[in-house]
Order: structure tokens, then C-alpha cells, then sequence
């Protein structure tokens, strides 16, 4: 079995983003060599995500807005976690309801995506520098 591990970097200018990485790890697993195989996909920040769904604005703008009705950033003061000097207690719960990871299988050197699928990275507490792990096994 081989495998490739790598790391993307992220800084969004913005507190809120979605980020189609589909390309860099399409170039990842043309880098890796490998043809059959599994590609894992994990954001490295409890206050950030990655997910897989359709590339549209329209969608966007709905999960942005879906999300911070179920945990408004403000007023902080709402949340326990922000009385620890924080103020991204709703980064930590948005991430949570958006996901940690995603596994894709690799099937003859591809992505072995469903129609419309797309690999986006997530912020919910942006501006600062993030990462995120792409490791990718098989043959």
C-alpha cells in the first residue's frame, strides 16, 4: 500500500467561508500515483469544516444563513464557552453540525464523486491561519 500526506493552508478574510478545494486534492491524488484508493479529507480546527455538497451559491448563502440561526455569533455573552475570553463559541457548534471529515474513494486515479458532488472547506472563525490533513492510501 502507498500513501500521500499533505496539508492545506487557509486564511480567510472573512469570519464566515466555504472554499471548493476540489482542485488541489484532485492535483493531490495525481501527485500520490495512486489509482485505487481512499482519500481522506479532515479539517484540523475544532472551529472549522470539511463537507461535501454541490457547488452553488444559492446553497451557500442558505447554509450561512441556516447556521446562524441555529448558533448566532452574537450576543457572545449567550455562551459559556465565551466567558473563558472567547467569542467563537457559535465557530465550535456551527463545525460541529457541519462535520469534521470526509472520505472519498479513489477509483482509476479520480475521485469517485456522485453527480454534482464538490469538497468545500468551511470557517467559521476565520482570519487566521488553519489547516487542514489530505491523506491519501491505496494502490
Amino acid at each position: 500500500m502507498n500513501s500521500l500526506t499533505e496539508y492545506l493552508s487557509f486564511n480567510t478574510k472573512t469570519r464566515i467561508a466555504f472554499v471548493n478545494i476540489t482542485s488541489q486534492i484532485e492535483k493531490l491524488i495525481k501527485k500520490s500515483g495512486i489509482k485505487d484508493g481512499l482519500c481522506l479529507v479532515n479539517a484540523m480546527h475544532i472551529t472549522a469544516s470539511v463537507f461535501i455538497n454541490d457547488n452553488e451559491k444559492g446553497l451557500h448563502k442558505d447554509y450561512e444563513k441556516w447556521l446562524e440561526e441555529l448558533a448566532p455569533h452574537s450576543p457572545i455573552d449567550n455562551y459559556d464557552h465565551n466567558k473563558t475570553g472567547e467569542d467563537n463559541a457559535d465557530a465550535h457548534l456551527k463545525r460541529q453540525v457541519m462535520g469534521r471529515e470526509v472520505v472519498i474513494a479513489i477509483t482509476n486515479g479520480t475521485l469517485d464523486f456522485g453527480p454534482w458532488e464538490q469538497i468545500f472547506y468551511g470557517e467559521f472563525d476565520g482570519k487566521r491561519k488553519k489547516r487542514v490533513l489530505v491523506k491519501i492510501i491505496g494502490e
